[in-house]
């Protein structure tokens, strides 16, 4: 059992820190009874913890605060996206949020779903799926659904330098070149306005 443990969360961990899942993402290594025993064994120890029901995570720390953060609510929505093969698409105003677009304090995050109407309390968060027609699915990273949906959102009069650059601060320098072609398909303004955002900065040497 031991070492099944330590399988378990050497396969977990190595999803790196803030990542959510279900026992389902462990069946291609376990079978279903050892997948919920392992999770339930390792929530024990205090190496992952549980979100919600069925929902777990591999939570992040912060030394600078010296404690364990919120669930990452993109995370949590792309764990049952899996779980219940669902395609999710997260809302606009959400994206706006997750981006730092929107000076609200959020307790409710929602998604568009090719699945049923769902709510689950994440720890005190509402994260809420709502049957649609998804239509800008088909996006591979989840980066790139996220500004294309906060990009609609806002609209393209409401875009300005500031707005590119808080964007560009939330997303890691690494995944520029995947977004741009990933979002070939956007709307030409949206496809604009990403190439503003995915320019790398010059720093004066």
């Amino acid at each position: 059992m031991k070492n099944l443990v330590y399988t378990a969360f050497y396969f977990i961990a190595g999803h790196g820190r803030g990542w959510a899942f279900s026992a389902s993402d462990l069946l291609e290594k376990f079978s279903r009874s050892q997948a919920d025993n392992l999770l339930s064994e390792l929530v024990k120890q205090g190496r992952i913890r549980r979100v919600a029901r069925g929902i777990y995570d591999y939570p992040k720390y912060s030394e600078l605060l010296q404690k364990t953060l919120s669930p990452d609510i993109d995370q949590v929505a792309r764990a049952y996206a899996r779980k219940f093969n669902w395609r999710i698409e997260v809302s606009g105003e959400s994206a706006l949020n997750m981006l730092g677009l929107s000076t609200q304090v959020v307790a409710r995050y929602v998604y568009l779903s090719d699945g049923p109407n769902k709510s689950y309390d994440i720890m005190g968060t509402t994260l809420e799926f709502k049957k649609s027609s998804l239509k800008n699915i088909g996006f591979k990273y989840k980066e790139s659904s996220l500004i294309v949906q906060a990009l609609k959102a806002l609209g393209q009069e409401n875009i300005t330098p500031d707005t590119i650059k808080k964007i560009r601060d939330q997303i890691d320098e690494k995944m520029y070149g995947k977004i741009l072609k990933d979002t070939k398909t956007a709307t030409t303004w949206i496809y604009e306005t990403i190439k503003e955002i995915c320019k790398k900065e010059v720093h004066d040497g």
